[in-house]
């Protein structure tokens, strides 16, 4: 169950936010708060994992709020300005709602805040995949479950803010983990595996094509080659080539 707390100074979104809530069996409203001096109230008492908040407030606009907490819970803005879309997700914000907000657009938003929930709960402590790799596999955790992945088969990895997504030939959709690029860069095999982007790890015996400044997989997905790592890929290119003199 996702705790969360709706904080907005109009009463009616308040009763809007809280028939919406009600619906969804994987939400619980903690609180419902007409100022951000009431959140950040609720905040310091109890265990709250996501808010929806309002951002044209006074006083304290729910922008300001969220930026002053030092840890704070998963966050969908609310809003009758478009204008705040942008600067709502410089603070990482999970999911922007424009007033008025119809069930469905909820909904999408409680979906989103349940998956991060759940990779978040699922999967503490995952950041240790580099010692859970075992010979010619690695073991990564994704949702409640515990997979092995061959490392040969492994196509490429990409890296999706908190999370990653390694995409294994023959499955049609990627394992997802709660990982960092770093820890599964360390986890693989420097030889077989290059950083081509700041997003993306690559197979290099995967790759089936190399195409102006992009990779390209048999399955016709294109891996762009960031500046900052395309010396390094080209060199081995260069490095790989039939006939190359020596």
């Amino acid at each position: 169950m996702i705790r969360c707390i709706i904080v907005d100074d109009e009463p009616l979104a308040v009763a809007q936010m809280e028939k919406y809530v009600e619906r969804v069996p994987f939400l619980e409203n903690v609180g419902s708060c007409s100022s951000a001096a009431e959140a950040m109230e609720v905040l310091s008492n109890g265990n709250v994992d996501a808010m929806f908040v309002d951002i044209s407030m006074p006083d304290i606009s729910g922008m300001q709020l969220v930026r002053t907490l030092s840890n704070p819970p998963m966050v969908v803005f609310t809003t009758a300005y478009s204008e705040y879309a942008v600067e709502g997700f410089k603070v990482d914000a999970v999911d922007y709602l424009l007033k008025p907000i119809g069930f469905d657009d909820f909904l999408r938003a409680a979906g989103k805040l349940n998956e991060m929930y759940t990779l978040r709960n699922a999967q503490q402590g995952s950041e240790t995949v580099s010692e859970a790799r075992c010979g010619d596999s690695l073991f990564v955790k994704s949702d409640y479950r515990i997979i092995r992945v061959p490392i040969d088969t492994i196509m490429y990895v990409e890296s999706m803010s908190e999370y990653v997504r390694i995409f294994v030939e023959g499955q049609a959709k990627p394992v997802i983990s709660l990982l960092s690029m770093k820890k599964v860069e360390e986890a693989l095999p420097a030889e077989m595996f290059m950083r081509v982007h700041r997003s993306y790890l690559v197979n290099l015996n995967k790759i089936k094509e190399v195409s102006k400044m992009r990779i390209v997989y048999d399955n016709n997905v294109y891996i762009p080659i960031g500046d900052m790592y395309k010396d390094a890929f080209f060199a081995y290119v260069e490095d790989h080539f039939v006939g190359k003199k020596h």
